[in-house]
């Protein structure tokens, strides 16, 4: 538990996946491909679930988020606030290796289990967030790593390193954005009522 956000943390362990397009899905973009081997040499930790509302509260004081609930994922948070929010508890945002390794769990799939009972998303969300823990965890019991909100990640390219790429999906995606292998790069200072965040640390 981290006493300055009040969030449970969880360790990944080191270990392989293959990133990018997963076999057989037909619904990758190009830069999901080619599929790669990712390494990940040293665990690290990563918090359970999305920032929840009552969680940037208690460390920045205030609430953006459009959708109000204590226990619903924070959103509207543009990638400079995300990471300073993450530094501000001691960690750090997680890379898109550390992220799509995460996802996966040790599965090979576009997703970590049948989309509706892990993630909301808008064929099921109603048009809102909802709050975390609610759907399914993968096999490293972090929920929502996929729907609910988009979570920014440090690119995998230091090309890209001016801005953040989000990855996950959201309650307002369609199945073929709420896939662990998809990415997307929005204007650093964007806000929206699905963009949030989640936290690592080393």
């Amino acid at each position: 538990m981290n006493p300055k956000d009040g969030l449970k943390y969880l360790w990944i362990p080191p270990g392989r996946c293959a990133m990018g397009c997963s076999a057989g899905d037909g619904e990758c973009a190009p830069d999901e491909k080619p599929a790669h081997e990712a390494v990940i040499e040293r665990g690290f930790w990563l918090g359970e679930t999305p920032v929840t509302q009552a969680a940037w509260r208690r460390v920045t004081g205030s609430n953006p988020s459009n959708f109000k609930g204590d226990d619903l994922p924070v959103e509207q948070i543009p990638w400079e606030e995300a990471q300073r929010y993450c530094q501000a508890i001691g960690g750090r945002l997680p890379t898109e290796i550390e992220w799509e390794y995460a996802a996966r769990a040790g599965t090979t799939g576009a997703h970590y289990g049948v989309l509706d009972e892990v993630a909301w998303y808008a064929n099921n969300s109603r048009g809102r967030t909802h709050p975390v823990r609610q759907k399914k965890p993968n096999a490293f019991f972090l929920y929502d790593m996929l729907g609910n909100v988009w979570q920014w990640t440090i690119p995998a390219e230091p090309a890209d390193a001016s801005t953040g790429i989000l990855r996950g999906g959201s309650w307002g995606s369609y199945p073929v954005s709420v896939r662990v292998s998809h990415r997307y790069s929005p204007a650093e200072r964007m806000r929206n009522w699905d963009i949030g965040l989640r936290c690592a640390a080393d």
